[in-house]
């Protein structure tokens, strides 16, 4: 069993590479199976150092506080830190199930309020520059998980590495972190250009973060939505606003969510507001099975 996942990933390169049967396309239809539809989630952003991550912790958390079965996979592999950012000791992380020395049921480890964490690995060059091929051997382990989980959640690396693209146009949405700094807004649209222009992305929501206010907040979505429907065909739709709050400093050096730790904050009062918008987004009704169709999203365009 511990190779088994592995042996399925070089069997999927294989299968890549061979040219299908006349009439036949390489790609098989998304087939609905048993189970709750899942709700897949990228969080993105142009740069780093927008908060990204915290903003995916936090989410994730109040997520699962309102009730959602939660897991939050790492995908950051090169650089990863969920689990340092939430305190937690890992002996195990995607690496090994590459590897195929653990499945994919072991490397995950328990997080605040329930939330399932899937680790990376940090400062393991391999990890930073997988293809995307084994990015959909890595997600296709999360199948054995379908009917455990209502929604997954995409810590992706920051900027527009192969990664993140696969893991951003396969998923069916796309949060883009942004800071109201000339880099981040730069940054923020050229992730938004290359996966609209180049992958078809079409809807993407925006989240400010470390604003001084809601009303700058509402002022930097407006000042990137603005360029991007001038330029770009897509749909913005602002997804809300993280404050600067002391409480948000005080979880992080806790190594906490802020949820947990400051559950009255204005920056906690704000991701748990956020949380409740993604519990009333439309979700596929007619794909029960929506990782499998995640996997072979990834391949198109290969």
């Amino acid at each position: 069993m511990l190779n088994d996942q592995a042996a399925s990933l070089r069997a999927m390169q294989k299968q890549a590479g061979e040219k299908p049967p006349a009439g036949e396309t390489s790609q098989k239809s998304a087939k609905p199976t048993s189970g709750k539809p899942i709700r897949v989630i990228s969080v993105a952003s142009g740069k780093g150092g927008v908060g990204k991550t915290n903003v995916s912790v936090n989410i994730g958390t109040a997520l699962s506080k309102l009730g959602n079965r939660v897991m939050l996979m790492d995908a950051d592999m090169g650089l990863a830190n969920v689990d340092i950012m939430l305190g937690l000791q890992t002996q195990y992380n995607l690496s090994h199930v590459l590897d195929g020395q653990k499945t994919l049921k072991e490397v995950i480890v328990e997080g605040p309020a329930g939330l399932k964490i899937i680790p990376a690995a940090s400062g393991v060059k391999r990890m930073a520059q997988l293809n995307a091929m084994e990015n959909a051997g890595i997600i296709n382990a999360f199948s054995e998980l379908s009917n455990e989980i209502d929604v997954l959640m995409i810590d992706t690396a920051a900027g527009i590495a192969d990664s993140v693209v696969s893991f951003c146009r396969a998923s069916q949405e796309v949060i883009v972190v942004v800071t109201d700094e000339p880099a981040s807004i730069t940054d923020a649209y050229a992730l938004i250009k290359v996966l609209s222009r180049d992958y078809g992305v079409s809807r993407f929501r925006l989240l400010a973060n470390m604003v001084g206010s809601k009303k700058e907040g509402r002022m930097l979505y407006e000042k990137m939505a603005s360029v991007t429907e001038k330029f770009l065909n897509v749909t913005l739709d602002y997804m809300g606003a993280v404050p600067y709050d002391r409480a948000l400093k005080q979880a992080v050096q806790r190594q906490k969510p802020v949820v947990i730790t400051s559950p009255n904050s204005e920056a906690a009062e704000s991701f748990y507001a956020m949380a409740q918008e993604v519990n009333r987004w439309p979700i596929p009704q007619n794909m029960t099975g929506y990782i499998q169709f995640f996997v072979e999203n990834l391949f198109q365009g290969q």
